[in-house]
């Protein structure tokens, strides 16, 4: 909750210290400490520290911190008797302090606090939090049997953080954060949605990026594509640099259609790429592809489905996506593997059984049974209005060749709560940026490095409703060019006048 509904959480605080920690150096590292005596149902505060500057190390990292002096309150949340929540709350000196509060997300199913996204938040005057959503380390077996694990790392665990970091704050400076904001990508992008459609009360604006929102849809989607890839025998067949070729050759043919030509497909939707153009006319070269090879890009592209009735199950990935850089940034993660990605999914969520085989799955009669089973993770109900109603605000983004979560499965979340809430609802409240070139979070060919906190901010404390946000093109630590990132479904077109590396020449409109 908000600082403008801090009654209720009152309610629930044990215990409130004076705010003098923050008057001056000598006497702030005692009051800090006595934040372990604070009282909060259901949390353990086990220790209060307060961290000099640029002397923070976090787990892993290969030296300190370049970060501000802060109180680092570290605490344990039980909200369940199955329930084991790690959880820090870093709060700035007073004189750093915003006054806001930064809820930050997690990454995938990885168990661990988000230390880089808490110190970025630190960095820029907020308060901070994060967790482990309830386990520790990568491995999916957590949730075998384990439903109320599956719960916090699902959304119980962000929600839970939002509520103990809130209270931290208050007794630690004395007042609720003025404003309330979460910020993450990827898994973290789930939890944002999680937290408007489950908690709307937890933050005034979110970001969440690259939201993996239909999570079940898309792990049965990573199977799909990966059986779609094999040969007879089992084998791959998009090896890395056929992946790789296929891009340089769609980007060949529709780097220009959006009237400029920059490394980049603005919208892979209106490519006419076609991976057949490729097969080999006579031996296979590292410059063609075999008939099998190009009827597997075209699956991929036309996305998993049901092979009874057609239905689709998961978007398929955009032209450009397959091959734009490493193994890591390619669909090379997904269909050159041993299995398919995620596959212990099925184990751990689904079957709750360990010794399950993927190659079992049934597109047909497993679908239902998945949702069912699993949908508890879905983060996918279009009815966002108490959040809206409280002037919550949203912005998500998404980028056009993410080869782990396509594009338009993100533009579907944004259909669908159009369509349940009508444009002028949706837009009251929601924003939707595509960004052309950008990977899965990060990296890839195009303008990818931006903040759309500002423009967050700016919306929830001002009124201003976002429009365009400047993104950059960074190589080696200079700026290579600037594009604005349009709110979806408009795009950016150049003028016709001045460089086409500066954003300003560019403008936002909608093409039918």
């Amino acid at each position: 909750m908000t600082g403008r509904n801090s009654c209720v959480i009152a309610a629930l605080t044990g215990l409130l210290i004076a705010p003098a920690f923050f008057g001056s150096a000598a006497n702030a590292a005692t009051p800090c400490a006595n934040l372990s005596a604070l009282t909060i149902p259901d949390v353990n505060v086990t220790s209060a520290t307060l961290v000099p500057a640029n002397s923070f190390v976090a787990p892993g990292a290969p030296g300190p911190a370049d970060l501000p002096s802060f109180c680092r309150v570290i605490g344990v949340a039980t909200p369940s008797a199955d329930s084991v929540i790690n959880l820090e709350v870093w709060i700035p000196a007073t004189a750093a302090w915003n006054g806001k509060f930064q809820g930050v997300g997690n990454n995938a199913f990885l168990g661990a606090v988000s230390y880089a996204a808490m110190a970025d938040a630190l960095r820029a005057g907020y308060a901070a939090a994060s967790s482990d959503a309830g386990h520790v380390g990568g491995e999916l077996d957590f949730a075998q049997g384990h439903p109320e694990k599956v719960a916090d790392w699902s959304y119980r665990s962000a929600h839970v953080t939002a509520e103990t970091a809130k209270q931290v704050i208050r007794n630690a400076t004395g007042r609720w954060p003025s404003y309330s904001y979460f910020n993450g990508c990827d898994s973290g992008g789930h939890q944002g949605l999680m937290e408007a459609q489950r908690y709307p009360h937890d933050y005034d604006g979110i970001i969440a990026g690259v939201p993996a929102a239909n999570r079940t849809a898309e792990i049965m989607g990573y199977l799909g594509i990966w059986k779609a890839t094999r040969d007879e025998k089992g084998g791959a067949l998009l090896p890395l640099d056929k992946l790789q070729l296929v891009t340089r050759s769609a980007m060949a043919m529709c780097d220009g259609d959006d009237g400029v030509k920059d490394g980049v497909i603005d919208d892979p939707r209106r490519c006419k790429f076609d991976p057949e153009s490729l097969i080999c006319r006579g031996s296979d070269t590292a410059e063609c592809l075999s008939a099998g090879q190009a009827d597997a890009v075209k699956k991929v592209y036309g996305g998993v489905k049901n092979p009874r009735t057609g239905e689709l199950i998961f978007h398929g990935y955009p032209i450009g996506s397959e091959g734009f850089g490493n193994a890591g940034q390619s669909w090379g993660s997904m269909v050159n593997g041993p299995g398919p990605r995620r596959g212990e999914f099925f184990k751990y969520f689904v079957s709750n059984d360990p010794n399950w085989d993927w190659r079992t799955f049934d597109f047909d009669k497993d679908v239902a049974f998945t949702r069912k089973q699993a949908g508890v993770i879905d983060a996918i109900d279009p009815n966002m209005e108490a959040f809206r109603a409280r002037g919550g605000k949203l912005i998500t983004y998404a980028g056009w060749v993410d080869p782990i979560l396509p594009g338009e499965d993100v533009i579907a979340i944004y259909d669908k709560v159009t369509a349940t809430m009508g444009r002028k609802n949706t837009e009251s409240f929601m924003r939707l940026y595509m960004v052309p070139g950008l990977g899965h979070c990060s990296g890839g060919p195009g303008a990818t490095e931006f903040d759309m906190l500002p423009a967050l901010e700016q919306w929830v404390e001002k009124g201003a409703a976002p429009q365009s946000v400047v993104a950059s093109r960074v190589t080696s630590g200079k700026v290579e060019r600037t594009r604005p990132l349009c709110p979806y479904p408009q795009v950016a077109r150049w003028t016709g006048k001045g460089s086409t590396d500066d954003a300003a020449n560019f403008v936002c409109k909608v093409e039918r």
